[in-house]
């Protein structure tokens, strides 16, 4: 049996310390509390009719409430579905339809948002009630059993939900644990959203027996204040923080000094910009390359302090970790292997690889191929060392402060706009986020650029708020392939 929440089990039988503060309600748990927490949220879910194998939405802001939650799901064999609190009722729609779920689990805000939604509607309230719950038993689950539907949205327009495993999560918590060297005197300072899988690095603190402080929400000064009171060593970022912090004014470095290194993921750091942080800072970046199919760096690569002697390019994601492999394939033939410094598409291999994509078995015989290689669709080369090294992202994603978004998603809710005759989403350069999402419209006859702050409108009503445009332009006509294949590329070099 292997059930992912079983290391509250053990951290509870040897542990009497915090190993979760939320700054926000000036809370900590134990593994003990949150283990009765979570089973008083389970009770109630099972009250709903929910049992082993059933799909549950989590829709709530980054908070204590959504963490306990998953735990809740995971204990009774139930699959989480993580979305984001910023998501419509419409966007919700599509999650529910394709998961199957029928339960959702929200607050209060959230539970106004989903009142017309087809699925029961649980809000967890007083979690000092629930501390005084008995502990249930986790359910049977083996390490293929289902635990996690995580959704990813595709070039192709449709999220796909990426199925994540128990033993997937196991795989990801060790690998975490591993590359951060946790230890029980660690403080992890987490700042990635709850339904992300980034929020793996947190549960890996928890499990080392650590102490995981959550950022609900991103801050600049709040993250450092928190760093200082709470005296981090192990710090979470992003390009566009890591950016920030090479800015930050004169005396940053005293609020950092017990900071031992920082996690860096979600887009390409910059050479310059990791040089520079470096340098200032003297705190080894731990710059790491994963994807929502593999939990971040369940199987994935990364740079470890050990390997800074070596690592003076900055510029590497470096090398597997445990269990990992990666290789480089040929983009048109994934059979071929491509030699030493020569770019392809990147392959990972390893357990904790998702199963597929729910009910898409054409999407899922694409990318996840019957050897057990997952084509990631990025792009890049192994080094003569062996590290790899990202050249590209996927076709025409973009990537803004680490969110993803995918241009089709975007294009197909705004295409339903009365005035649009055509649309192309592409990124634009961004020095701070990396990139911003703009998109070039044709409109109809009788419509013109003064309609821009309308669709804008309609976009913020159907859309989450990092994935509508930043600028509308509006063109004549789209660039075009033989009058069918969009060149977003064209797009981005004239209006980068």
């Amino acid at each position: 049996m292997l059930n992912v929440t079983t290391f509250l089990d053990a951290n509870s039988c040897r542990l009497n310390k915090p190993i979760f503060c939320s700054p926000e309600t000036d809370t900590c748990y134990n593994s003990e509390e949150i283990l009765k927490i979570a089973s008083g949220i389970a009770k109630h879910l099972k009250e709903l009719g929910s049992k082993k194998g059933d799909r549950i939405i989590l829709y709530m802001n980054s908070s204590p409430e959504y963490l306990f939650s998953y735990f809740a799901v995971w204990r009774i064999g139930a699959v989480a579905v993580p979305t984001n609190r910023v998501y419509t009722a419409f966007e919700l729609s599509y999650m529910i339809e394709n998961s199957g779920a029928k339960i959702i689990i929200t607050d209060e805000e959230g539970k106004e948002t989903a009142k017309d939604l087809p699925v029961k509607i649980y809000v967890p309230k007083n979690l000092d009630d629930l501390k005084k719950s008995e502990i249930i038993d986790p359910e049977k689950t083996e390490f293929d059993d289902l635990c996690q539907l995580q959704y990813t949205s595709g070039t192709t327009g449709k999220p796909k939900g990426a199925m994540l495993t128990h033993g997937n999560w196991f795989t990801a918590i060790h690998n975490e644990c591993d590359v951060l060297t946790l230890k029980q005197d660690d403080v992890y300072l987490g700042i990635y959203p709850m339904a992300h899988v980034g929020l793996s690095w947190g549960i890996a603190a928890m499990r080392a027996g650590a102490l995981y402080v959550m950022m609900e929400r991103y801050d600049p000064e709040k993250y450092l204040h928190l760093c200082k009171k709470h005296s981090v060593t192990v710090l979470a970022g992003m390009p566009p923080v890591i950016h920030s912090l090479t800015e930050a004014e004169k005396g940053t470095e005293t609020s950092l000094k017990t900071v031992r290194e920082i996690i860096s993921g979600g887009g390409p750091l910059h050479h310059e910009i990791w040089k520079k942080f470096h340098y200032r800072y003297n705190i080894p970046v731990i710059n790491a390359y994963g994807l929502s199919e593999t939990v971040v760096i369940g199987t994935g690569t990364v740079i470890r302090p050990e390997d800074y002697a070596s690592a003076d390019r900055f510029q590497s994601v470096g090398h597997p970790v445990c269990f990992s492999e990666v290789k480089i394939v040929d983009e048109l033939d994934s059979s071929k292997t491509m030699p030493t410094n020569t770019a392809g598409e990147i392959a990972l291999r390893g357990p904790a690889v998702a199963k597929g994509y729910w009910n898409m078995p054409k999407e899922t015989a694409e990318s996840f191929l019957p050897d057990g290689w997952f084509l990631t669709g990025d792009v890049g080369y192994l080094d003569k060392d062996n590290r790899l090294c990202i050249t590209d992202r996927k076709k025409d994603m973009i990537v803004m402060s680490g969110w993803k978004i995918y241009p089709t998603e975007v294009e197909e809710a705004l295409i339903k706009y009365e005035g649009i005759g055509e649309i192309a989403v592409f990124g634009i350069p961004d020095k701070h986020r990396g990139e911003l999402p703009a998109a070039a419209v044709v409109w109809k006859k009788g419509w013109d650029s003064s309609s821009s702050d309308a669709l804008l409108a309609f976009a913020k009503e159907r859309l989450a708020g990092y994935k509508v445009p930043r600028k509308i332009i509006t063109v004549e006509n789209l660039p075009r392939v033989n009058g069918w294949k969009l060149l977003r590329r064209e797009l981005r070099e004239k209006y980068s």
